[in-house]
């Protein structure tokens, strides 16, 4: 019979599981002041627990338990064993003690398999990739979340003639392994996990905790987990227990059988080690993590530092806007990371496709996008708190390029800010500092605003707005348009890039470069690159206060002819207007169709008094028919 390899497993901190049951016929029968001296005790031993006053890392919480075997279960990890039978004893000498009874208990150490990565057989520290060494850490020495409920059980894996995991192939098992993660990953954010082996300390193999807010979601998970072969095969639970979560406070409450506040909901300071929602792991449970033999370690390996340099959020916020990222636009981002590469942005962007696909697994995530500016590549990585982003940090920070070159910090209180501008509306204070006329979104929704009410369509399909960036180049199209197609092709990659290409005037000599994106930002950010084409003269609204109209036009290609001979007419009437500069019917060179005129007034209200015009409603009027498509009119300075 061939023998097979156990996986090489690290481990990291010990972790005991106690169950109490409350003797309530002693509690009741007890006088006051025995009563409130067990409480005054058992309140800050729990609180001492919870404050690590004991150690100097780990983590300690009290829940309470749903049925019969037992009131409450509290969970200590601490980094020596040593420790762990300390606090067993100091509750022994408790005046609270004497109220309860062990019914069980759970003794385990947090653990992390080979099946991960193979490397682990070298040791964690060896392991070179950054981001898998970082989540393997995390695993190893995990924050107890702050979720209000937990469910508890032990497990082991089958022995079975026919169904024995042990005399599966290490690769066989990595497979079952990797796709019962899946599954897990699917309740990323909604359920957490912390993981513990448990051979030779217990009488199972391994221990499983859970943590949500939402209790279904742990039966969801563990239903679809149920079909999943690594468990139906070859997994065996033992006792499941079910509990909430309150803080050491609240711990006369409990006895005194009124309601409990969800962890966290009150004003009470939670003490625990500061746990986020979510953070990218495999979200699983019923485990399969092994043990395995392995060497002592000796002193465990502290949590490992994230490889991006501390910034400000107001630091990150500059550097987010220099990249056409607006920080507003993602209301629940709370952590961003910001990583340049020496790599060119379109070889970079396979590797960061594949990064966002794992991330995108883990609600914690918002958005990474590659970005390029002033002639250098940026990875951009925004994220719910600040524990996924650190263990997605590791993984950018590995990105082909990077060195070591990247900022992280957190981003504004959006909520808070939204609290503060209506408590400053409300002392009569101003709220945001005025707007320039023209210069901001809230200038050009103003202008979209009237041309609605004068039935004129000031956007793009669907309701969306578009932000254009137009050059202008007296360089010949044909020289144009290989560059400009490259570029447009770079572009593609990018979600907010709408689409970029080559007008040629018709009555000027100019050539003209439209790049169409959903935002300003990332429409200013694609100018810079823009502007590196050859013989570029100018930006539309350079040269004027309100800048360039641009008026977007698919003609029915039976109708062409008689939209230019149109044009024509327009144009005479526009240059006896006030306040205009020059318009230019400009032809796309890869589609005649596809019109763009660009006009350029000194003013935003010379410009909206040509919008007023009979001339110009009968001109729209005359376009239903041999428009292709619904016009777009957008703003360009």
């Amino acid at each position: 019979m061939t023998r097979r390899d156990a996986p090489a497993t690290e481990e990291g901190w010990y972790a005991l599981h106690d169950f109490r049951r409350i003797d309530w016929d002693a509690w009741r029968e007890a006088p006051d002041n025995e009563r409130d001296r067990a409480l005054a005790e058992g309140v800050e031993f729990l609180r001492d627990r919870e404050n690590l006053s004991d150690a100097e890392q780990g983590g300690s919480a009290v829940f309470t338990v749903a049925g019969h075997e037992a009131d409450i279960m509290v969970l200590h990890l601490r980094p020596q064993t040593e420790q762990l039978d300390r606090i067993e004893r100091a509750f022994e000498h408790t005046a609270l003690a004497g109220f309860t009874e062990r019914t069980d208990s759970y003794v385990s150490v947090t653990e992390i398999s080979g099946y991960v990565t193979e490397e682990l057989e070298a040791g964690i520290e060896n392991i070179e990739d950054d981001g898998t060494r970082n989540y393997m850490l995390q695993r190893l020495y995990p924050s107890i979340p702050d979720a209000e409920h937990v469910c508890f059980y032990p497990m082991d894996k089958r022995r079975d003639p026919e169904y024995n995991w042990y005399d599966l192939p290490f690769d066989e098992r990595a497979d079952l392994i990797s796709g019962h993660g899946d599954i897990g990953r699917e309740y990323a954010g909604k359920v957490t996990q912390i993981i513990t082996g448990s051979m030779g300390f217990d009488d199972h193999e391994w221990g499983v905790t859970l943590f949500a807010d939402d209790p279904t979601e742990i039966k969801h998970l563990l239903a679809d987990m149920r079909f999943d072969p690594s468990s139906s095969r070859y997994a065996e639970f033992g006792r499941f227990r079910f509990g909430r979560r309150f803080a050491p406070e609240h711990l006369p409450e409990l006895f005194a059988g009124e309601p409990l506040p969800a962890y966290g909901s009150t004003d009470v300071e939670a003490a625990t080690t500061d746990a986020e929602e979510s953070e990218p792991d495999d979200g699983g449970a019923e485990t399969d993590d092994e043990g395995g033999d392995s060497d002592d370690s000796g002193d465990r390996p502290d949590p490992g530092t994230p490889p991006h340099d501390a910034a400000t959020t107001e630091e990150l916020e500059e550097e987010l806007r220099r990249l056409g990222i607006d920080a507003s636009e993602y209301p629940d981002a709370g952590f961003g990371l910001v990583f340049y590469s020496d790599e060119n942005a379109e070889a970079l962007v396979d590797e960061v496709d594949g990064l966002r696909g794992n991330f995108e697994h883990y609600d914690t995530h918002l958005l990474t996008s590659v970005r390029a500016h002033a002639g250098r590549t940026a990875v951009v990585s925004l994220w719910k708190n600040e524990r996924a982003a650190n263990t997605a940090s590791g993984f950018l920070g590995d990105l082909a390029g990077v060195d070591g070159d990247g900022i992280g910090g957190p981003l504004a209180d959006r909520d808070a800010a939204e609290r503060a501008d209506t408590t400053a509306a409300d002392d009569g204070g101003d709220t945001a500092p005025p707007e320039v006329e023209g210069t901001g979104d809230e200038a050009d929704d103003d202008i979209r605003g009237e041309l609605s009410d004068l039935d004129i369509y000031a956007g793009k399909p669907h309701g969306e707005d578009v932000y254009a960036m137009v050059l202008y180049s007296e360089a010949d199209t044909d020289d144009l348009r290989e560059e400009v197609e490259s570029l447009s092709g770079g572009f593609d990659r990018y979600d907010t890039h709408v689409g970029t290409s080559l007008y040629k005037g018709t009555a000027t000599d100019r050539a003209a470069v439209v790049s169409l994106w959903e935002t300003r930002d990332a429409a200013d950010t694609a100018g810079d690159y823009l502007s590196d084409l050859p013989d570029i003269v100018g930006r539309a609204g350079e040269e004027s206060t309100f800048g360039t109209m641009g008026m977007f036009y698919t003609v029915k290609p039976e109708h062409r002819e008689d939209f230019v001979d149109h044009f024509g007419t327009v144009g005479e009437m526009l240059g006896d207007m006030d306040g205009h500069i020059e318009t230019d019917l400009m032809v796309n060179v890869d589609d005649e169709n596809d019109m763009f005129i660009a006009s350029q007034w000194e003013d935003r209200e010379d410009a909206m008094d040509f919008f007023r015009s009979d001339a110009f409603r009968d001109t729209v009027q005359w376009g239903r028919d041999i428009l292709a498509d619904r016009p777009r009119h957008v703003f360009l300075a």
